[in-house]
């Protein structure tokens, strides 16, 4: 069970309304994304890091009183770092590539042994 950010009720995780407040609480048809609100008297796009870099999409910008894409500024954003293509290590490497192609390995062992028991007879 999830608590609401109004007022502090039990509420079901998946809800998208409040049934104690009624305050709106996810984007309506997606309940797995949040809805940022803004209080009465101000605008979520003036703390927005999106709306301060220029690349929010949102129709209700600059004047948004409700945001599913909302990120505060002072906020750092975190990504994960790529997972890298190459390793250093050859032998880490070599085991990165057979398990990646272990379909392939599978194939040219079958065509290796099929040519050592047809040389065999």
């Amino acid at each position: 069970m999830a608590n609401c950010p109004h007022c502090s009720q039990n509420i079901d995780s998946q809800a998208i309304r409040c049934p104690h407040c009624h305050q709106i609480l996810k984007a309506y048809g997606h309940p797995g994304i949040p809805l940022y609100q803004a209080n009465e008297d101000e605008f979520l796009c003036d703390r927005c890091l999106y709306h301060e870099d220029d690349t929010c999409t949102y129709p209700q910008r600059p004047y948004a009183k409700t945001c599913t894409i909302y990120h505060d500024k002072s906020q750092p954003l975190v990504f994960e770092p790529p997972l890298p293509l190459v390793s250093t290590n050859p032998l880490k490497a070599l085991q990165l590539w057979c398990s990646r192609y272990r379909g392939l390995l599978l194939i040219i062992g079958l065509i290796i042994l099929s040519l050592v028991f047809a040389l065999l007879q």
